[in-house]
């Protein structure tokens, strides 16, 4: 592995680490720096959508305050595998991070039940001229809990 390539693993796991902040704090438009414009994301196999970026900043923004209270990712082991380049000429890379999430879900009596998920994120990622960006991401559950 070259300094290079050093460097760009770092840079993939700010990524991630951004996506992650940006959910657990409601900063929605943190995810802009995250996602290309033209991103796809999958949450299905959670309940979620599968769309575009914009449907899907929507979509997390109204629906998960609306249903939790808190949120708390932990991420476990990230891998990235280059890919090679896309059709522009970009660098791209798969990248696999193992995620543990236990959520607040709100309740009527003030007692919010603790509800956790866990499993993998698939990103496809780019190299842009902003840095590393997500173009793709499909959200794998392996296990739930509370739920």
């Amino acid at each position: 592995m070259d300094l290079q390539q050093i460097s760009d693993r770092i840079e993939i796991q700010d990524v991630i680490t951004r996506y992650t902040r940006a959910i657990d704090e409601g900063q929605w438009d943190g995810l802009d720096a995250v996602f290309t414009p033209d991103a796809q994301i999958d949450y299905t196999e959670s309940g979620g959508i599968a769309g575009s970026f914009p449907e899907a900043k929507k979509w997390l923004s109204e629906t998960l305050p609306a249903f939790f209270s808190a949120t708390l990712h932990t991420i476990g082991q990230v891998s990235v595998e280059w890919d090679g380049k896309d059709d522009e000429g970009r660098d791209t890379v798969r990248v696999v991070a193992y995620f543990d999430n236990p959520m607040y879900l709100r309740s009527d009596d003030d007692q919010p039940k603790v509800v956790e998920v866990g499993g993998k994120y698939h990103h496809t990622m780019v190299r842009t001229s902003d840095g590393w960006r997500s173009r793709k991401l499909h959200e794998e559950m392996v296990w739930k809990r509370g739920i």
